[in-house]
């Protein structure tokens, strides 16, 4: 599966999950399964503790999650960005 089919998996909708990224046509923020991979977890133990994921959720949101750190803040990868600029400052 290419990057860019892979991030078609994560939507962000404000409606949503108070608009963070989420795997689509779940509840499951993306930086939750980072914070599970970040604090040891395997990938087989979200697995079978999120049995509503499969193999390419898991790597979607570590793929998202490398892929934020190529972008520009307020910007996300392959989602158009809700970020709004602010007045322009002298």
């Amino acid at each position: 599966m290419s990057k860019d089919e892979l991030l078609a998996r994560i939507s962000v909708d404000p409606g949503v999950c108070f608009g963070k990224p989420c795997i689509t046509g779940h509840r499951i923020w993306v930086s939750l399964v980072l914070d599970l991979l970040a604090a040891g977890w395997s990938h087989r133990e979200i697995l079978d503790n999120y049995p509503g994921l499969d193999d390419a959720d898991v790597l979607v949101c570590i793929a998202y999650g490398a892929e934020m750190t190529h972008t520009s803040p307020g910007q996300r990868p392959g989602v158009a960005s809700f970020h709004q600029p602010g007045p322009e400052r002298a």
